[in-house]
């Protein structure tokens, strides 16, 4: 059996499996043909070798959200991503409905990816802190962040648009973002030693929290569902959730047992 090894120069290269997928597919190549690897990841022992990519002998549409629905999916750390996709493609290439048929168990696999990848992409929104670090050239804001799957460069647009007037770096195990107001770059994966360690914006940023902490709202299976506990160690005003907790639950009990010792008050 003919077989095709496709090379991504990174696990979210979608540029790349865009261009061999649409090749591939345009020439009919069926899915289990196709061998998916990602930079200089050790190849299987049965892998062929490196091949063009066969020339197309139809031309290839699909519908409208195929393309976003896979720029979001390939970002998620399942390894059969890169199949998956492609064997969507060549079924919606054939039948353009089937993208939006929510019954059907491939289109479900991917939305579930496409829709896990939203929600992490939406916790470094909200999770990632910047610290200061004082250098040669003037303050740079350094954070760390741990993401579930490969959404740092897909999210650098959105830290480049929100701090544009800053110096900062984005660590994560896999990559790093720096930014210096001008041009974005990308460097290695780091380590948490490799980040600035807490400064005194922290202060101001934990009494800010303590003083919006709304009690009457507590619910702390709905704040672990929004704010998991994995986030907890990079996030200043997360040492203060206990105690936070703690007081609104003690203030609770006193109002009740106020409201009790009322009500049996005499002449009531």
């Amino acid at each position: 059996m003919t077989r095709h090894l496709i090379r991504l120069d990174a696990a979210d290269d979608f540029d790349g499996w865009r261009s061999a997928a649409r090749a591939l597919a345009a020439a009919e190549v069926p899915a289990d043909q196709i061998l998916w690897q990602v930079g200089d990841q050790p190849a299987d022992l049965f892998a062929p070798a490196p091949r063009p990519l066969p020339t197309p002998t139809r031309a290839l549409t699909v519908p409208k959200g195929f393309l976003p629905l896979a720029r979001s999916a390939l970002l998620h750390r399942d390894p059969e991503r890169f199949a998956l996709l492609y064997a969507l493609l060549l079924r919606v290439a054939r039948q353009p409905g089937l993208l939006h048929d929510k019954t059907d168990p491939l289109c479900r696999r991917i939305d579930a990816l496409a829709q896990t990848v939203h929600r992490d992409m939406h916790k470094m929104h909200a999770f990632l802190r910047f610290r200061e670090m004082s250098t040669a050239t003037g303050p740079r804001y350094v954070a760390w962040f741990e993401p579930d799957h490969h959404i740092t460069r897909a999210n650098a647009g959105f830290f480049v648009g929100r701090f544009a007037t800053m110096h900062w770096s984005i660590l994560t195990p896999d990559t790093s973002l720096h930014w210096d107001t001008e041009t974005l770059r990308q460097g290695p994966g780091a380590s948490v030693q490799d980040a600035a360690p807490g400064d005194p914006l922290e202060e101001v940023w934990k009494a800010y929290y303590a003083a919006i902490f709304n009690p009457a709202r507590l619910n702390p299976k709905a704040m672990l569902s929004e704010m998991p506990k994995k986030y907890w160690k990079n996030l200043p005003e997360a040492a203060l959730i206990p105690d936070l907790i703690a007081g609104a639950r003690a203030r609770e009990i006193e109002m009740i047992d106020r409201s009790r010792n009322a009500a049996l008050a005499p002449g009531r």
